[in-house]
């Protein structure tokens, strides 16, 4: 029995192969072109506690639901090994259809509010924005 099922298990494979070599690479995932991606790094304060910190992510994270220009959020902790980071921890990608809605984010009356929260608790921020030129 163990040697039919090898049998049956090679042969499989064998006949998939021509079928798994026609098939396309997927696309890499793109935003489509003329958006806008904001990108916001955090460095706190060393007083930020984890509550404060908490905090301070859940009314970021809010901010889609209160300003219809966005039209993606991403976020994350830095985990690159290469030690770039300049004490940058915290990674938010804002993502605009053009730069007339980023432009219309930036003094919205929630993300202003949401500065006064941040503000206090930062110790550096970095901000870059930029329109997708790859082809």
């Amino acid at each position: 029995m163990k040697k039919i099922l090898t049998l049956l298990t090679i042969t499989l494979a064998l006949l998939a192969q021509p079928l798994l070599a026609n098939v396309p690479n997927p696309p890499k995932k793109q935003a489509a072109k003329g958006m806008v991606k904001h990108i916001v790094l955090f460095k706190f304060k060393p007083e930020t506690t984890p509550e404060k910190l908490n905090e301070i992510l859940a009314a970021f994270e809010a901010l889609p639901s209160k300003i219809s220009q966005i039209k993606g959020f991403e976020w994350g902790t830095n985990n690159s090994p290469e030690k770039h980071d300049k004490g940058l921890t915290h990674a938010f990608i804002l993502t605009f259809a053009n730069e007339k809605d980023r432009d219309a984010y930036l003094p919205h009356p929630a993300h202003k509010a949401f500065g006064g929260i941040v503000g206090p608790w930062l110790a550096d921020v970095t901000v870059v924005d930029f329109t997708d030129k790859a082809k």
